[in-house]
């Protein structure tokens, strides 16, 4: 998303049969690399709810998710 140069991406849940920039099921959170820290936000119970349901996310995706703490988590 966003404009040329001006890059700001979305953390959603897709089934891997759509295209990439096609339909998606869920948006769980977003990613803005141009501010200072780059900001994630993730919604923590959404993500972990998909990761336990087979959820598999991308090697991108996963850095994100350890970077916002998901994979410190234990669901209670």
């Amino acid at each position: 998303m966003g404009r040329t140069g001006q890059s700001y991406f979305r953390i959603v849940v897709a089934d891997q049969k759509s295209p990439r920039d096609g339909r998606f099921v869920a948006t769980i959170g977003h990613y803005n690399p141009r501010t200072d820290p780059a900001e994630i936000k993730v919604n923590t119970d959404q993500a972990l709810a998909w990761l336990a349901k087979g959820a598999t996310p991308t090697d991108t995706v996963r850095s994100l998710l350890k970077k916002a703490g998901v994979f410190g988590t234990r669901p209670a």
